[in-house]
């Protein structure tokens, strides 16, 4: 049945592939299927004028889509990086960072370089030369994985 289509649709397959693709971005979209979808129109456009082409088999259509399909997708990801507007608040997901300048009384003294204190309503864990209970500090840094801040005495 498919053998059937396939060989009644002769260069239309490729055709038909991009505007299923493209319709599945309409419906799913993440931009990937887009990019797909015109290296099929592509080779569905070289197809219709190079069908009777002895070298134009199958398997050199499948290695020019493919070929396309990651050129297109690499393009398109440039295009899509280069639109993007820098964000209003950068530091939105990244508490620690947001931390950065701020003071806060020590509620665990700092012993061999880690200690704890309570800024808002969250108690974070500290990194810094060893200091008492009480003191106060100032956060100069958060670690990578924003569990973690750096501090040093005021």
């Amino acid at each position: 049945m498919i053998a059937s289509v396939v060989a009644e649709l002769g260069p239309w397959n490729w055709m038909l592939l991009g505007f299923i693709l493209l319709c599945l971005e309409i419906f799913a979209p993440g931009v990937f299927l887009l990019w797909i979808g015109i290296a099929a129109l592509i080779v569905g456009s070289a197809s219709l004028l190079l069908w009777d082409a002895a070298f134009w088999s199958w398997q050199v259509q499948v290695l020019v889509f493919l070929v396309l399909a990651l050129a297109s997708a690499y393009v398109g990801k440039k295009i899509v990086r280069d639109r993007e507007d820098p964000s209003d608040q950068p530091l939105l997901n990244r508490r620690g960072a947001q931390m950065i300048g701020r003071t806060a009384t020590l509620t665990e003294p700092i012993k061999e370089g880690r200690g704890r204190i309570k800024l808002g309503d969250t108690t974070w864990r500290v990194s810094g030369p060893d200091l008492p209970v009480g003191t106060q500090v100032r956060v100069t840094a958060a670690a990578d994985t924003d569990l973690e801040l750096v501090v040093e005495a005021v």
